[in-house]
Order: C-alpha cells, then sequence, then structure tokens
C-alpha cells in the first residue's frame, strides 16, 4: 500500500496554498518533500493524517480515503503513522518513557510489562538505550527529536511522517538524525515521507525528492536527478537565488510530461 494524494486544493480565504497538489509515496521508499517556506508542506502532512480536510481533491492511505473516514477508522489508521514533529512535542512533566508509553497505554492491548519492553526496544533503535528515566529538560535538542523519534516507532508503524526532522540541529546532530531515518527504514521497512528545507539530508536519505511550488509539484526524481536539474524553480531553492525562478515557466502539475514526470519509481 502507499501513500496517495490526488488534486488536493487546500486554501484559507483568498489565500490558496494547495492548488491540485498531486503525490505518491511508494510502499517502502523514504521521500523527501522540500520547498519555499509556505509552500504547504507541513498542510499536505496534516491532511495525509486526517488533521485538515482538503477543499477538493482525494487522500488516499492503505486504500483508504482518509478525509471520509470515520472517527473510529481514522484513529485506528492513524496508529499506522508515526509523526516525528518539529519541536519534539514532549511532555515537560512527563519521564521520556512516560512519553513513549503515554501513546502505547492509550492504543490498549499491551500490558504493563510489554509497554516497559517497547519503551526500551524504542530508544534502543534511536541509540537512547537507559534513557527512559530523564526528563526532556535534561537532554540536548538532537536527543529529544531522536526521543520523539522513538515515540513515533513505539507503535511500529507501517508510516513515518517528519516534520523538519533536522530544524535547528548542529551539522553532527544532523548526521545523527539522517542515519536514524535510514535505520528506520532498514530496520522496520518503513514507508517514510520527509518535510525538509536541508537538502544534504534529503539527498543523504531520500529514494525521491519532490518540489512543491505555488500549490503542486514541479520536479519529482531521485536525489542524483534532483542535482542535475535545469528547473529554474529547483536551482533556486538549491542554490539559495531566489531571482532565478522568475525565469521559471508556468510549473507543471504531477503526470506532466515535464520535470515533475520524472523519478517515478516502477
Amino acid at each position: 500500500m502507499s501513500i496517495q494524494l490526488r488534486g488536493l486544493h487546500k486554501g484559507f480565504g483568498s489565500k490558496k496554498i494547495l492548488r491540485g497538489l498531486d503525490l505518491d509515496v511508494d510502499e517502502g521508499e523514504t521521500m523527501s518533500l522540500v520547498g519555499f517556506s509556505g509552500a504547504g508542506k507541513s498542510l499536505t502532512l496534516k491532511h495525509i493524517v486526517g488533521l485538515m480536510k482538503p477543499d477538493a481533491g482525494t487522500v488516499h492511505v492503505d486504500g483508504l480515503e482518509v478525509p471520509t473516514l470515520p472517527r473510529e477508522k481514522l484513529f485506528k489508521l492513524r496508529l499506522d503513522m508515526g509523526y516525528v514533529f518539529q519541536f519534539a512535542a514532549l511532555f515537560d512533566s512527563m519521564t521520556i518513557g512516560e512519553n513513549i508509553a503515554m501513546g502505547l497505554r492509550k492504543k490498549g492491548g499491551m500490558t504493563q510489562a510489554q509497554i516497559r519492553e517497547r519503551v526500551e526496544e524504542s530508544l534502543a533503535l534511536v541509540d537512547l538505550a537507559g534513557f527512559s528515566s530523564r526528563f526532556p529538560q535534561e537532554m540536548s535538542g538532537g536527543q529529544q527529536k531522536r526521543a520523539g523519534l522513538a515515540r513515533a516507532i513505539a507503535y511500529r508503524p507501517k508510516y513515518l511522517l517528519y516534520d523538519e526532522p533536522t530544524s535547528g540541529l548542529d551539522p553532527v546532530t544532523t548526521t545523527v538524525i539522517d542515519r536514524l531515518v535510514l535505520r528506520m527504514k532498514k530496520e522496520l521497512g518503513v514507508t517514510s515521507l520527509v518535510i525538509t528545507h536541508d537538502m544534504k539530508s534529503a539527498y543523504a536519505i531520500s529514494d525521491r525528492i519532490g518540489m512543491l511550488y505555488e500549490g503542486r509539484l514541479v520536479e519529482v526524481g531521485t536525489p542524483q536527478e534532483f542535482q542535475e536539474s535545469r528547473n529554474p524553480i529547483v536551482r533556486a531553492f538549491v542554490e539559495g537565488e531566489p531571482g532565478l525562478k522568475h525565469d521559471a515557466e508556468e510549473p507543471l502539475p504531477m503526470g506532466g510530461d515535464g520535470a515533475a514526470g520524472k523519478g517515478r519509481k516502477r
């Protein structure tokens, strides 16, 4: 199964953010979604988990149309989706172990011993073995992000959705997070969608990269294809030269005959 968005539109009043977005995330792949600030990247994640409903278009996960799911089925689907927040979003009044265990208790079906074991397993997967009794304020920013990832994988989800996982981190810690993203794919077999501004990170972790611009994908390809793209919008983003995008043609919709149709895995 996979994540599939078709013709997604979302706006707030007169401000249109998503304008017919088409997006596929194939089973087992790690895809990064990049774009200028305000392009709608995080908004896309919120539609996938059902936190927002589109004005038009469809969102399918595992073949289920997310916006139409009744509350119980949406909750069940969300158990298959781990969400890694930009700022870890840990509860300061709880230990790391309690933060991770809270969702498992809410899910139900596990004994206290099984929950403790799952917490320790999850922390070990992100190289935080022995940290369960610490509080978030006793940890560095990078360690907190790893704890947030441990919480997301505690459910053993099919999908991991990352919202700027390396934001605010130094280069060494960023590399640690990148390696963990790769480890989650290898050891857990998850399908991942990563929102990021960090192109070095995107090149390191991605099977494919998509660029969101003016509410649609204007480029999709492997990291090598993305680096070699001559699309002026992509070049402006990658090279940090906003003037380059002024020469761009009208962005292509996903599935067109140009850059947006590249990089499709078969």
